[in-house]
């Protein structure tokens, strides 16, 4: 097997390992979690949900 070849079965098995990980995880999650944003960019709403926003 030359090296391109070896590259690309490497390449193929880590994205497939992640991926596979990634459909584990949302398959084993319970839903999603409503959240406070952690930064609001300019919109007026100041953040409000983290152990240093001080609240």
């Amino acid at each position: 097997m030359d090296k391109k070849r070896a590259f690309r079965a490497g390449f193929v098995l880590f994205w497939l390992v992640a991926l596979g990980l990634l459909v584990l995880d949302t398959a084993s999650s319970s839903g999603v979690r409503v959240e406070p944003p952690p930064i609001a960019f300019g919109s007026g709403q100041a953040a409000s949900g983290g152990h240093c926003s001080g609240r």
